[in-house]
Parts: C-alpha cells; structure tokens; sequence
C-alpha cells in the first residue's frame, strides 16, 4: 500500500508493488502550509532541510528535539546562471534566526564547501560552536581569519576524533564514525534523543582503498543499523543511480602512472583542490613514471581571504596525509625538461578564476599550454558546469593538446559517492524503520528511498521538500508536522540578496527583453521644454539609421503634449506615458511579445 497524503492521514491507495504495511510520502508542488506543532510535543524528533533537497549543494539541515536545534552542515549553493550575478549562494536562515536562542550548536560532517562554505556568512547571525575533525577545523580558522571575522579558535571552533567522538549537546548526544569520502575525516552521525535514534550519513562512499587514512567504520556502521531504536536514515543520494562498483583511488593512480608514461610532454592533472588523497595518488604515479609532481600555485604571491590549493598542499603535509617531498610547487620544477615534469591544478569544473581556465584563455604569464602537454580531467562534471567544462574541451582540442576524461578513459576518477552497489552494501547493513533520502536530485532521492524499503527493511519513505519538518518517534508513522518558506540567499560582495530580490527581476528582464532609458526635459507644470533623451540596452544600439530612436522621441512628444493639464502633473502619469508610447514603436519594429524594462528620469526646465 501506498499512501500519498499532504500531511494528514489519508485514504489508502492500492499498489501490488508495495506491502500494504509500508508508506510513502511524496512531497506537493505546492505543499499547503502547516501550523508547528507545540514544543512540548517531547515524545517526538523532528528533522528539516533548509537546502540539501531536491538539489546537490547548499546543504543545511536541522534537528529539533525538546524545542531546541541541532544545525548540520551549512554549505554552499551551486549559483544559478539565471540569477544575473553574484558570488555565492547559501540557505536564507531567516526563520532559523528567530529561534536562535534554542540553536544548540553546528556539527559539520566533512569539509567540502556544500558543506562548510556557508558558515562564513551565516555563523555570525548565531555565533553557536561549530563541532567539526581537524581538516575542516583547519580550513573554517583560515578562512574566518582571512575575512578578518571576529572569532575565537578554539571555543567558537571545536574539534573532536576523526576516528569517532561522542559530544554531548543537551538534548542530543551526537555519536560520529568514521566513513570513506573523497575529502579527509568525513564522518557519518547517529543522533541520539529520547525518542529515538537517527544516523545522518553525511556523504559517503565504500572507496576503503585510500591509502591516506582508515576505512569506513563498518562495526559501528552495522552496529547502529542494526538497532531496533534506528528510527530514521537521513542519507546522500547523489550518484544512486551509477550502476558500475566504484572506482579505488589506487586505480586512479594506476591510470595516471599510465598516463604519464606515456605521454610525450607535460602532463597536467586538473581535480578537486582539498582532495589530498588524489593529490597523493598523482604525486605517486608521477614518481612511478620519473617526473617530479608539482602544484601549480597562484600568479600572485600576496596572501588571499580564501583557502585555496596551496593551503590544502601545506594541511596536508602538516596533517601527514601527504610527505613534504611528495609535491613541490611550479616555481621549484619549473625548469626542469616537459617530460620531467607532472602538475596538479584547478579548474576541473571550468571556473571562471580558476588556473586551467585562466592557462585556457592565455592570462598566465610564467606558464604557458603547450600542444606537447596532455591534460586529465580527474573528475566529474558537476550538474550546472556543463558549459564551462566544454569550453575547456574544445579550447585545448584547438590547441592541439591531447585529453584524458571519464568520458573517454576508464578509471581516471573515483567518485565520493555511493553508486547502486555501495548502497545495496549499506542497505545490507542499515535497516532503519524510516528512510529520508536527501543530497541529489529528485529522481535518485526516490532510488534511494526504494532501495531503504526493499533492502533495508524501512516501512516509510520521506520524500520531502526543503522547509517541510518531519515528526518522527520509535515505531510511529513519521508525519509532515510544519512546513515554512525556504530560498536562498545570493551574496554580491558584502551584500546579501534574496533571490526573489527586485534587482535581479530587472536584471532578468532586461536579460532578455532589454532596457529603454528615457530622460524628459520639463517644467514644473509638466509641459515638455525639449526634445526627450532615449537610449537603450539591448534595443536600438545597433541602429546606425537612428531611425528607431527618432520614432519613439516622436511618439512621446506627442503623448505627452496631447495629456491635460491635470494629467501632465502627475510623474506616475508622464512615466505611464512614456511607456505606452514607446511600446508603440518598439512592438511594431520588434514584436508584439517584447516588453523591455523602462527607466524615466526628469530633467526640471
């Protein structure tokens, strides 16, 4: 049986595929909105996704337990092209503020930036100790210090064992374990409270063969999934739908080694800048293939607000996940043959700053693409780069420069994320009794919560929307209880947006409609005392005959000058004017469905 239902019981509906003792539920469109339950509910867990829903990125999810919450993760967005600028995109927390006296505390789960990045711009609002291992400890402190923030390392930052810590944050006991990922120390969380327990996956996958650190803790892993009290599994669902067991970082090294065997010049080796064990794994094969390995490091010397490649390169040597010999910088190998010499840099993902895009368009001085070199993309390509990533593509195809990708060679990439046989494993192991897929799209979101159901025993799934609270107890049937307005928050240099914000409306509509700028010379009773001033944005520019221009100064003069004497008092009713006549004008010469944004200004004559 299948229950679809917004919120409240419903009528059951029939469907073979289903036990009629398991329930679904699949997250409206629309969902209607839903008063919270009283806080005094204590019976009851609650788990909410501000972000991390429906989309890869932007994660940030509560718990709430007794009226207080636990935050984890606050990461970055993947910024929206359509937006029309800004720098980054994070969860808007507004709701979350209003309650800030019963937020508990932070727990980060690993330190990739849909994870971590957001903590820069949304930590001072609560100003809550973040719990987190060594790693991203280590890149929160450098970046609060590079932003000059006012914080206190070691109180405001806590850190606890990557092998597992228990931290008691009253009402919740946080137990963490170590599991595989493709960043240092990411751990996977049993939360625990009265009314049961709930492991959070954070991201994961069963790539133990790494030679920098541990692998997953499976004892603890089939220990806790095998709990009666495990009432909830919140868990990733990226790449679900990868059918193929996931490539070993030892086998990434062995294609490199192959790789730099091979090739006649340079090999340069583009991938994830805080990935130390692929940084090792490319420092390996280059000794292998007798090169020496380098990093790439920035044009400019002088010291940046960000934590960046050679940051991760100096953590990882004094963290011991990579040797001091293992990987020098450019400037040290620079001179030695092409053939001698292997580079890791960034850029897999096409950023606009980033050192293959910049080498890509010829904006780097003291290194130069050669068509000898050969360049690997040790990565995927993240949903929303598809563009960018091209251009990269097809820049060194014309270049002559020879390429090496997932899409044309086996094991050049080994992903964080478990695919299809990674989960079957986890669901052999984790039987909770409610699955709540997060952390990918909607599809692979309901492959997951498929899979918790037939493998791992679950008897509901939670398909949900970000805003929508869940109310969960040890053998109930889990409920939405709450739903509030969720976005996301765009910030341009040190202002912050909403992304319905009015200035990126016009910026959207002048995107694709254009703009017409019009200044109107007029006395103080309304009456024109010139001829009006039109320019435009996207409309007439290309115009050498000026003959659209003249069209529309035309028709607002006689608009104008055909308004009352009471009408023509009115800016409202002159800017009003204006627009009509020009639509006039613009709809015969380009359309009737063109609409561009208009600008009125008056000049007092």
């Amino acid at each position: 049986m299948v229950k679809l239902h917004k919120h409240v019981e419903p009528e059951p509906i029939q469907d073979d595929n289903f036990d009629e003792d398991l329930s679904v539920h699949v997250g409206s469109e629309s969902s209607e909105h839903i008063e919270p339950e009283s806080d005094k509910n204590d019976d009851k867990v609650y788990f909410m996704a501000l972000g991390g829903l429906e989309h890869v990125g932007q994660n940030m999810y509560l718990y709430k337990y007794k009226g207080k919450f636990l935050v984890v993760d606050c990461g970055m967005g993947f910024l929206e092209e359509e937006i029309g600028a800004g720098d980054v995109q994070y969860c808007d927390t507004k709701w979350l503020e209003k309650r800030k006296k019963d937020v508990i505390a932070f727990v980060v789960t690993h330190g990739h930036e849909d994870h971590i990045g957001a903590l820069k711009y949304i930590w001072p609002k609560f100003k809550k100790p973040i719990y987190c291992t060594r790693f991203p400890a280590e890149i929160l402190r450098r970046t609060f210090r590079g932003i000059e923030m006012d914080f206190d390392p070691k109180k405001d930052i806590i850190e606890f064992d990557a092998a597992g810590a228990t931290l008691k944050l009253d009402p919740f006991t946080v137990e963490t374990f170590h599991v595989s990922h493709s960043v240092p120390e990411a751990q996977m969380l049993i939360i625990k409270t009265g009314a049961g327990k709930i492991l959070h996956t954070g991201d994961w996958t069963f790539n133990d063969d790494n030679p920098i650190e541990p692998g997953t803790d499976y004892a603890r892993l089939r220990e806790i999934g095998s709990d009666p009290k495990l009432i909830a599994c919140v868990c990733d669902s990226t790449s679900v739908s990868r059918q193929t067991v996931q490539t070993t970082e030892t086998q990434v090294r062995d294609t490199l080694t192959q790789i730099m065997q091979d090739a006649p010049g340079r090999v340069i080796v583009t991938g994830y800048s805080r990935s130390l064990a692929r940084i090792k794994m490319f420092a390996d094969a280059a000794h292998t293939a007798g090169r020496m390995a380098a990093i790439k490091e920035r044009s400019n010397p002088n010291p940046v607000p960000y934590v960046g490649l050679p940051e991760f390169r100096e953590m990882g040597i004094e963290f011991k996940y990579l040797d001091k010999n293992d990987i020098y910088e450019f400037s040290e190998i620079k001179d030695l043959p092409a053939e001698k010499q292997a580079i890791f840099l960034t850029g897999s993902q096409g950023e606009k700053f980033a050192m293959l895009t910049r080498l890509c368009r010829g904006q780097v001085k003291e290194m130069k693409l050669m068509p000898t070199d050969t360049v690997v993309f040790s990565a995927i390509i993240i949903p929303g780069r598809e563009q960018d990533v091209s251009f990269l593509y097809n820049k060194l195809a014309k270049m002559g420069i020879h390429t090496h990708t997932i899409y044309d060679t086996d094991h050049v990439h080994a992903s964080g994320h478990a695919g299809r046989p990674e989960m079957e494993k986890f669901y052999d192991m984790v039987h909770p009794q409610v699955s709540i897929p997060m952390h990918g799209d909607y599809i692979n979101e309901m492959l997951n919560g498929k899979m918790a159901m037939e493998r791992g025993g679950a008897k509901h799934m939670m398909l949900v929307r970000n805003g929508e609270m869940i109310a969960l107890a040890d053998g109930a049937e889990p409920y939405v209880c709450e739903t509030i307005e969720t976005g996301f928050v765009v910030m341009e240099g040190e202002t912050e947006r909403s992304a319905n914000d009015q200035v990126y409306k016009n910026r959207k509509k002048i995107a694709s409609n254009g703009a017409i700028f019009v200044t109107l010379p007029i006395d103080k009773r309304g009456f024109l005392k010139g001829t009006p001033e039109v320019s435009s944005a996207g409309i007439f520019e290309s115009d050498t005959t000026g003959f659209m221009k003249r069209q529309i100064q035309i028709e607002i003069t006689k608009a104008i000058d055909s308004l009352s004497k009471a009408d023509r008092k009115s800016q409202d009713n002159l800017v009003r004017t204006v627009q009509v006549a020009t639509n006039k004008v613009i709809r015969a010469s380009l359309g009737a469905d063109k609409k561009p944004q208009y600008s009125v200004h008056f000049v007092q004559k």
